[in-house]
């Protein structure tokens, strides 16, 4: 995180005493987007502690780092023994069949060009990958400084948290609590989920 970024952050009395309770954070891209995706579909729906020991012992059923070949390689009894759904099996084969076959790049450089929205939307395309886990394609894999993702639970737990007391707030309401992180939203995201997880 750069200066430019922690002064806009500082705006917000709030989170200038984040950024001084947990550090600079940074929002970097993935070296490698299919490995992202991945770890994000991996994680739908899990706690924190459970899909790092999930995806651990999936990258152990690869053999490595996932890669298009090897999830569609890799056999389904073993990935379902390293404690993926049957359907997140498939989910994940969807995802590497679009990454090897897939008419449009969904790497970093392909997507270079596009709105947040288009990402999104050609994310989505592929079975099982919804808006969350597109949310944290923009962030993690694609290093996207301004993306907002409400639909993710500890984001919307950890903004009441931060900002109300635990007391309940609508989405409308979390988006202006967030508007003056712009153009850096990505970085406030990141540490309301410090904050949450701490």
């Amino acid at each position: 995180m750069d200066d430019r970024v922690a002064a806009t952050l500082r705006e917000d009395p709030t989170m200038a005493a984040l950024i001084d309770r947990h550090g600079r954070l940074a929002i970097r891209p993935a070296d490698d987007e299919f490995t992202r995706l991945c770890t994000s579909i991996v994680n739908q729906q899990l706690s924190t502690a459970s899909a790092a020991a999930i995806h651990e012992r999936f990258v152990a059923v690869l053999g490595g780092d996932p890669t298009p070949d090897r999830v569609l390689a890799a056999d389904e009894d073993a990935l379902r023994e390293a404690g993926l759904s049957g359907t997140k099996v498939e989910y994940l084969r969807e995802a590497a069949g679009a990454f090897r076959d897939g008419e449009r790049d969904l790497t970093r450089e392909g997507l270079a060009g596009a709105s947040d929205a288009d990402v999104v939307a050609a994310l989505t395309e592929i079975r099982g990958v919804g808006e969350w886990t597109a949310r944290m394609y923009l962030i993690f894999a694609l290093g996207r400084e301004d993306v907002l993702p409400l639909g993710d639970l500890a984001v919307r737990k950890g903004i009441q948290q931060v900002y109300s007391d635990g007391e309940e707030l609508g989405r409308a309401e979390m988006r202006e609590i967030a508007e003056s992180w712009r153009p850096y939203r990505s970085y406030g995201t990141r540490y309301i989920w410090a904050e949450y997880e701490s």
